[in-house]
């Protein structure tokens, strides 16, 4: 049997810094209102320039280099995103494309915040069934493109940011030991973006009417979200044959600490045992687990060896949580340079397009 595991991690968050006080300037609020209710004091915004394209591209970098992995190492590529640059085609496939990755097979994954759980289990599964051996599984969002900046209920939560995941197939025990996913879309309407999509294709009044905004009931949203993050944690603990006390760290999804806490209390374990750099970031949606694993590793806080879980709930609604055993980067058996492969990336694309019109003169007729 395969084993899936994490070799590789990356992010990247945009330079642009937006603080409570600045946001005290745009709308109703101030610093001290959304750190009691939230624990958020800055956010990172994209700049125009900057897509969940760009973001993924620039983590993945960073994980295929700790992975030690070339891009046309990598057999699929799944984006979980809710900002996707298009309805079609996928942002994975504009990733895939930027990178060079030349073997791998490329899909979005629409989750909301808990995607990235989905996401990496349905990678560790295709690694397991022996169909692929290596994956890179990427969380990256541009929420401030659908926030309402007037709306203080919603513009205070989310910023921009992406998080990337290299998982490779290996003999050794470890890994990714279980993952549960549950959903109810009975409570869609709680957090929504409804315009853009086929039910609500862009026109005069769809804008007018703010449905390409992101909506949200924040109490149904609090009291679902405390219910489900203990409760997801217990299950996938006894799937995977685990006890609490056998968890290092527990990664929730960033979204709100009164969140966290209420999960910490429902779990009876110290708030020292949760990753937590929301106050930094905000609500990256499916970004943000990746993000504070990325900078637990680099902070030292997580380890080889350390039994650890994610958890997450988003609009959907969706919940899941995985366990997983953390053991870094295989032993490299050559050394890469995934930047300077990335950087061929554009001249092959543009190649690729020449190929295409070329074919088209010789095959593209009709009969």
């Amino acid at each position: 049997m395969q084993y899936a595991h994490i070799t590789g991690w990356g992010m990247a968050v945009p330079e642009s810094v937006l603080t409570n006080d600045d946001l005290s300037k745009m709308v109703e609020t101030n610093d001290a209102w959304i750190r009691e209710r939230t624990g958020i004091r800055e956010r990172r915004i994209a700049r125009e320039n900057e897509f969940s394209s760009t973001l993924a591209v620039d983590a993945s970098l960073k994980a295929l280099e700790v992975a030690n992995l070339n891009p046309n190492d990598i057999d699929l590529i799944i984006c979980s995103t809710s900002t996707p640059e298009y309805i079609f085609p996928a942002t994975a496939c504009l990733i895939q494309d930027q990178l060079g990755a030349t073997r791998a097979g490329a899909f979005d994954l629409s989750a909301a915040c808990t995607g990235f759980i989905y996401a990496l289990n349905m990678a560790a599964q295709a690694i397991r069934s022996g169909s692929i051996k290596s994956a890179l599984v990427i969380g990256t969002e541009t929420l401030s493109r659908f926030v309402n900046w007037k709306d203080r209920s919603t513009c205070i939560l989310f910023g921009d940011g992406a998080g990337a995941f290299v998982l490779q197939a290996s003999d050794n025990p470890g890994g990714v030991l279980s993952a549960v996913m549950h959903s109810d879309g009975s409570g869609g309407d709680l957090l929504s973006l409804q315009g853009g999509g086929s039910r609500y294709p862009a026109t005069e009044e769809t804008v007018h009417d703010g449905k390409h905004f992101i909506r949200m009931n924040g109490h149904e949203v609090f009291r679902f979200a405390t219910r489900v993050m203990a409760h997801a944690t217990h299950e996938v603990l006894e799937t995977a044959d685990l006890l609490l006390e056998d968890i290092r760290w527990i990664i929730p999804h960033q979204a709100n600490i009164r969140i966290i806490e209420a999960a910490a209390r429902k779990l009876k374990l110290p708030m020292e045992r949760f990753v937590i750099n929301l106050e930094r970031y905000g609500n990256t949606s499916t970004a943000s687990i990746p993000i504070a694993m990325v900078e637990a590793v680099e902070k030292g806080q997580l380890k080889p060896g350390d039994k650890i879980v994610m958890v997450g709930f988003g609009a959907g609604l969706t919940w899941g949580a995985l366990a997983a055993e953390w053991t870094g980067p295989l032993p490299p058996s050559r050394k890469v340079y995934p930047r300077q492969y990335q950087a061929a990336a554009r001249l092959r694309s543009i190649w690729l397009r020449i190929v295409r019109f070329v074919e088209g003169i010789f095959w593209g007729r009709y009969e």
